[in-house]
């Protein structure tokens, strides 16, 4: 299994520590760059949808503004950009109906169903597909299992043959991944031959679902050290704040990297 660790920091791509650690960097993020950051290492492109969506109740960007910079990192980066996901569609009941979440985020509501947000995945993904070639991956999104099979029928029906798809992401399980209903839908597709990548893994989902990942993402431990907080030894001291000095380590690379290896190396004992 490749474990990409997410980041809020972009500026990491041309960090050596990271040379052999894949990332997992949000475009919202990437296009803020008018100078792109070079690269040690690799990443996988994440599209931002669960933002769009959360703010706006619907996609800001056209798939033809989306793929245009995806082709700007493309050119740029060439093949340590492995793939970007597409401007898929969450189909959590919050991101359909809104309202207020977990620390009072507000979520604007699609209102629109499962079935419509399966379609728009599906159509979004065909039209990427044309425009970025196989650089780009499908998604199935779904609530229930049986929502995921439809999904899944939807590409057949497109003519995308999933089992011959390198990578396919799984989307609305992050906030439910380390329950047996993931862990249920994740085995499942899995075993129709599908190479999956969970989006938004922690390290309960990691561990429950290691046998049937080819991929998984997360910044859960970016949460950790903001929820707990965590605060390395020395990371306190008044100094260089890209690196000390901070209050916790929520945009630490060196609790990032020691996470990731944490996390890694639990997984491998169990």
């Amino acid at each position: 299994m490749r474990f990409f660790l997410g980041t809020h920091q972009p500026g990491w791509l041309s960090d050596p520590r990271f040379a052999d650690v894949p990332l997992f960097i949000s475009r919202r993020r990437l296009a803020r760059y008018s100078t792109l950051p070079t690269a040690a290492g690799c990443f996988a492109l994440d599209s931002g949808g669960f933002t769009e969506l959360q703010m706006h109740g619907r996609w800001t960007i056209s798939p033809e503004a989306y793929a245009d910079e995806v082709s700007r990192y493309i050119a740029f980066y060439g093949k340590r950009l492995l793939w970007a996901a597409p401007q898929d569609w969450m189909c959590e009941p919050i991101v359909l109906a809104g309202g207020r979440a977990a620390r009072g985020v507000v979520f604007a509501g699609t209102g629109k169903s499962v079935l419509t947000h399966q379609r728009n995945t599906v159509a979004n993904f065909m039209r990427l597909r044309k425009l970025l070639g196989d650089r780009v991956i499908p998604v199935l999104q779904g609530w229930k299992l049986t929502d995921y099979w439809r999904c899944q029928e939807l590409y057949e029906k497109a003519g995308v043959r999933l089992r011959d798809e390198a990578t396919v992401g799984v989307g609305t399980v992050c906030r439910r991944q380390s329950t047996a209903e993931a862990t249920t839908i994740m085995t499942t597709l899995a075993s129709d031959g599908l190479r999956l990548h969970g989006f938004g893994f922690k390290k309960a989902g990691v561990r429950n679902c290691m046998s049937v990942l080819h991929s998984a993402d997360s910044t859960a431990w970016s949460d950790t050290a903001r929820q707990n907080p965590v605060l390395l030894p020395g990371h306190d001291t008044p100094g260089d704040r890209r690196r000390t000095g901070h209050k916790n380590c929520a945009n630490c690379p060196d609790w990032a990297l020691q996470w990731r290896r944490e996390l890694l190396q639990e997984v491998k004992e169990t």
